[in-house]
């Protein structure tokens, strides 16, 4: 009998709970049910992004809420900086060019983090730059960026710091209000374990004030119609009322865990997760790896999509290969969402038995010690 197990950074796995929350008659999104519940998800979800600030929802994808920010935060001709060190960097400064926006881009070699320096010194030479658009946790690569750093930089400049979230909201610690960060993209088939379906965003008052100045075209992904409906718990148009179902049932976990409580859970998983890696002689591709998702770094011999392959077909494991450059060079297991420390015990099993079987002579066992050791040793 095969089990199919799911280490993916998104989707990530969704608690029975909110699937069960998925099979109720759905309702009328006009209905009073359906305004309670609106209202009480965008009140749950400032918890999970750490902030007083109102937050809006899409119905769509985290890609989605990124464009919404670009469409609605900007005008045209206006001159950004988007920091670039893997595929969701690179999609901030496509949606960027679509919209006539300049880029002033920040080339970072995959795997490494953004200097905050080099940033500063393109504010510096450029005082009219209006945002500067970066990535949490860089998922392709397994990459965390120092927003908190960045932060410091943009909220002394008018200048806005603008987030994708995707999937790094709440696993990798974001305090939004705290480090004053303008805006946060994410979405809710990552660390908010709930299907693919919604995207959410939340702006302090320097980005709506940008809002208001902003003359590019949108329509459905207009942020002042979703955050002006969502204040009555509507909606400007039909919104997906069974994910939202399952959002709420997702956040009621969370929030019950506590958000601190909930990214300290990952950062433990994540931590057994590298000490399983290096005890089985393998590096990780990250200099500065997120909680969210470990990237693995391949031997040379091994051919990474055949792994995936081999993975999902003999063992029912998922994980995630490498992007553009990155495919068959790195695996990617995320630790994201609803996981815990069995959770990871199963996936180090699992890759270390992969590996045996291609013939990549790792020691066995090597990997799941030195995560039992983390597990029994500290606690998060």
């Amino acid at each position: 009998m095969k089990k199919k197990w799911l280490f993916t950074p998104g989707p990530t796995p969704i608690p029975p709970e909110t699937l069960l929350a998925m099979a109720q008659p759905i309702d009328y999104h006009r209905s009073e049910s359906t305004v309670a519940l609106i209202k009480d998800v965008l009140q749950k979800l400032k918890h999970v992004f750490q902030t007083e600030n109102d937050v809006l929802f899409l119905t769509s994808s985290g890609t989605g809420g990124m464009e919404g920010a670009v469409a609605n935060l900007l005008s045209r001709g206006d001159k950004v900086i988007v920091i670039q060190s893997g595929k969701f960097g690179e999609r901030w400064a496509d949606i960027c060019t679509v919209f006539d926006v300049e880029v002033i881009p920040i080339d970072v070699t995959w795997g490494n983090a953004v200097e905050p320096q080099a940033v500063e010194t393109l504010l510096t030479e450029h005082p009219d730059i209006k945002a500067v658009f970066a990535t949490l946790c860089e998922t392709s690569t397994g990459v965390l960026h120092d927003i908190e750093a960045l932060a410091r930089l943009t909220r002394v400049r008018p200048t806005l710091l603008v987030v994708d979230a995707v999937s790094g909201l709440g696993a990798d610690d974001l305090q939004m209000d705290n480090w004053a960060v303008d805006v946060v993209v994410s979405c809710t088939q990552k660390g908010l374990m709930t299907p693919p379906g919604l995207a959410v965003v939340a702006l302090n008052q320097r980005a709506w004030d940008a809002v208001e100045r902003s003359d590019l075209p949108k329509y459905y992904f207009d942020f002042r119609k979703a955050y002006e409906s969502g204040l009555d718990g509507s909606v400007p148009y039909t919104p997906a009322v069974t994910l939202l179902t399952a959002l709420q049932c997702a956040l009621d976990r969370i929030c019950e865990e506590g958000i601190r409580n909930t990214i300290n859970r990952h950062n433990h998983l994540a931590t057994a997760t590298r000490s399983a890696v290096k005890a089985l002689g393998l590096s990780l591709f990250a200099t500065s790896p997120a909680n969210t998702v470990t990237a693995i770094r391949l031997p040379e011999e091994v051919d990474g999509k055949a792994f995936i392959n081999l993975m999902l077909d003999e063992y029912g494991i998922t994980y995630a290969g490498g992007q553009s450059q990155l495919s068959g060079k790195i695996v990617r297991i995320a630790h994201l969402g609803w996981m815990n420390e069995n959770d990871v015990i199963v996936a180090i099993s699992a890759f270390e038995r992969g590996l045996m079987e291609i013939g990549c002579a790792v020691p066995i066992g090597a990997g799941v010690t030195a995560a039992q050791e983390v597990f029994h040793t500290f606690k998060y």
